[in-house]
């Protein structure tokens, strides 16, 4: 057996008792509207990875997001504004190629949409195109509806970020809640409201207290996806990191429901033991019939053959 054919890493691999997918339908816009008027809430999760996408789809999960969090959580920055855009595209693509009947979601990074309609658009269709995003995401406030409404006339179907804005906490010191005033609530009404009648598709709203919720569930059109927002949102959304507990100081809103990171460092020390102890499990390769006959004296390849094969010429 070749080395290849003993490995299992690609998302297509057909594995004998593989995991069927709960959703016998592809995931689509349309689904999360008739969730929302039967009242049904919907999960959704970040992820970065093919695999993670494909276990994720697996579980029924129908939203995944590609987020910029992944500046952080992948790539070892502090902030998410450190997200490249390259690499925002390739892991979007990623997580549609592993879970290709959910919903994926594209994560706009920072100033990829900001210093011009034109580049905004541009980005936002590669997106669509080598990230294979079913939905863009921006983080936006009312003064940036045009640009949603250009992008959604091209054909871009967009969930406008209202609320805590992750991208903007360089001005605010850091990530902060948002709607704890009279004065801070109605402006993310009039952000959600203002995005809205742009042609936003979707809202997602972070880190508000149940009234700014209420206010935006009044007056919201399109389903609304809250992240530390209450249980009043048509959808929750949690970094999949923070749920899986491989996250050492999650924010507030998030609990997780397993301890992975635990379970990783417990596998880890195993292959540690075991490879001291020279036990490294699986199954070992062997020589094809007739050739070890041709080894050497102590099981050694004979010398000049060796030569041979690293010198051909």
């Amino acid at each position: 057996m070749d080395i290849q054919s003993g490995m299992s890493l690609s998302p297509h691999d057909a594995a004998k008792n593989a995991v069927e997918p709960n959703m016998a339908e592809p995931v689509t816009l349309k689904t999360l509207k008739q969730m929302t008027r039967r009242g049904e809430a919907f999960a959704c999760l970040a992820c970065y990875d093919a695999t993670t996408a494909r276990w994720l789809e697996r579980a029924g999960v129908p939203v995944l997001l590609a987020g910029d969090s992944a500046a952080q959580v992948v790539l070892g920055f502090e902030r998410t504004i450190d997200m490249p855009l390259d690499f925002a595209i390739q892991i979007t693509a990623a997580v549609k190629r592993g879970a290709p009947r959910t919903l994926v979601m594209a994560d706009m990074p920072f100033m990829s949409y900001h210093r011009s309609i034109d580049e905004a658009m541009g980005n936002a269709a590669r997106f669509m195109t080598e990230g294979m995003a079913d939905v863009v995401k921006l983080e936006a406030d009312e003064t940036q509806a045009g640009i949603v409404d250009r992008l959604t006339r091209a054909g871009v179907p967009i969930c406008a970020h209202v609320g805590c804005r992750p991208q903007t906490s360089s001005v605010t010191g850091g990530p902060v809640a948002a709607g704890r005033t009279g004065d801070s609530l109605e402006q993310v009404v009039k952000d959600a409201a203002a995005l809205q009648d742009a042609g936003a598709v979707l809202l997602l709203i972070e880190a508000v207290p149940d009234e700014v919720t209420a206010r935006v569930m009044e007056i919201a059109k399109v389903p609304v996806i809250g992240i530390g927002a209450g249980t009043g949102c048509d959808g929750q959304i949690l970094v999949v990191n923070d749920l899986i507990g491989l996250t050492d100081q999650p924010p507030r809103f998030a609990e997780p429901v397993a301890q992975v990171g635990e379970a990783l460092i417990q596998a880890g020390r195993q292959w540690v033991k075991n490879v001291s102890d020279r036990r490294i499990g699986g199954k070992r390769y062997t020589m094809r019939a007739g050739e070890s006959e041709k080894l050497g004296a102590g099981g050694q390849v004979d010398r000049v053959d060796c030569n041979r094969l690293s010198n051909p010429g």
